[in-house]
């Protein structure tokens, strides 16, 4: 459950992080959205170290699959946009995705 706790923390991090720039660039928002994006995207990358892959490349397509479910969620809890059922389908494949990589038996 840890692992798992761990890609999401790391997931709305760097969706936070990200989105301070948007805001900042595309929504025309005070630069000082920039200081807590950096930050977030910081603790991002710090998160990510912390999956129990051994390999990074291996971490990161975990998290793939875990991000695109978690930007799904932020579109509808952060800007209002439901996903649509094509959207959740598409996430659940990624999600079992990233489940195999995660969980495959591997020769030690």
């Amino acid at each position: 459950m840890m692992t798992i706790a761990t890609y999401c923390a790391a997931a709305l991090a760097e969706i936070a992080g990200c989105f301070a720039f948007w805001a900042w660039f595309r929504m025309g928002h005070s630069s000082l959205w920039l200081v807590p994006g950096i930050a977030s995207l910081a603790a991002f990358a710090w998160l990510l170290t912390l999956s129990p892959a051994d390999q990074a490349g291996r971490a990161y397509a975990i998290y793939g699959g875990v991000y695109i479910a978690a930007s799904l969620f932020w579109l509808w809890l952060v800007e209002g946009h439901r996903p649509d059922q094509w959207d959740l389908v598409g996430a659940a494949v990624c999600l079992a995705g990233a489940a195999i990589i995660l969980w495959a038996p591997r020769a030690a």
